[in-house]
């Protein structure tokens, strides 16, 4: 009887023993594990994207002044003489017209003080809105300047490109310009017609007249480029 009851009393010891070992077991695995990553589902916040840098906007050109917009019409005519594009007959037309402009302009700053009012300078402005208008026409019409390979054709020619580069220095006035290819256009017309007359050649008389007139043409070139009237410029020329 005594040692039954030790058996029987052992039996309740052991499964309290086993069920410890369990529970201890499965604290240890639920301890182990770790909570699963959120999973990236339609409710994540998207990546705010970066701004891109703003270019400011280019600051808007100041309109040409009155003697820079002289100076442009000069290069311009300057352009057409040195390439041909105009004649002398329409570079003479162009720079009488600059002349006036010029005349006006100056009168203008003479009773005021030196200075143009608003009205003044919008008007000067309109008028070489049609002379630049004129340029273009001229430069770009079936008429050119064609001198040809002779003796006189280069002559001619030589006198254009020192014309021109009178204007385009400021050395030759719009004024002086003007006087300058009249007196060419009045050689060259006489060439075209001696031309005509002789079969498009023109005579030994003929050639020793136009080479003689443009003796006296070069001579007013160099004066006029030489004396003490110059085109005013905006801004010293390179």
């Amino acid at each position: 009887m005594k040692f039954t009851w030790k058996k029987c009393s052992a039996l309740p010891v052991a499964v309290l023993m086993l069920g410890s070992v369990a529970m201890a077991q499965d604290q240890s695995s639920s301890g182990s594990q770790q909570p699963a990553p959120a999973q990236s589902g339609s409710s994540a916040t998207p990546a705010t994207p970066a701004t891109p840098a703003t270019t400011p906007a280019p600051a808007a050109k100041p309109k040409p002044t009155v003697a820079q917009r002289k100076e442009n019409q000069q290069d311009r005519i300057a352009a057409g003489v040195k390439s041909g594009q105009l004649t002398a007959g329409e570079t003479a037309n162009l720079e009488t017209k600059e002349a006036a402009i010029n005349g006006e302009t100056k009168a203008d700053r003479a009773a005021n003080g030196g200075k143009l009012t608003a009205a003044e300078k919008k008007q000067i402005n309109g008028q070489q809105n049609q002379l630049s208008k004129q340029i273009y026409k001229d430069k770009h019409n079936a008429n050119t300047a064609n001198y040809g390979n002779s003796k006189v054709g280069k002559r001619q020619e030589n006198q254009q490109d020192r014309i021109a580069q009178g204007i385009k220095s400021g050395q030759l006035t719009a004024g002086e310009t003007a006087k300058l290819e009249n007196q060419q256009k009045g050689i060259n017309q006489q060439v075209k017609a001696d031309r005509a007359a002789n079969g498009g050649k023109l005579t030994a008389g003929e050639k020793k007249q136009v080479n003689k007139e443009q003796n006296a043409a070069s001579k007013s070139i160099y004066n006029k480029k030489h004396n003490a009237k110059t085109q005013p410029q905006a801004q010293p020329k390179k």
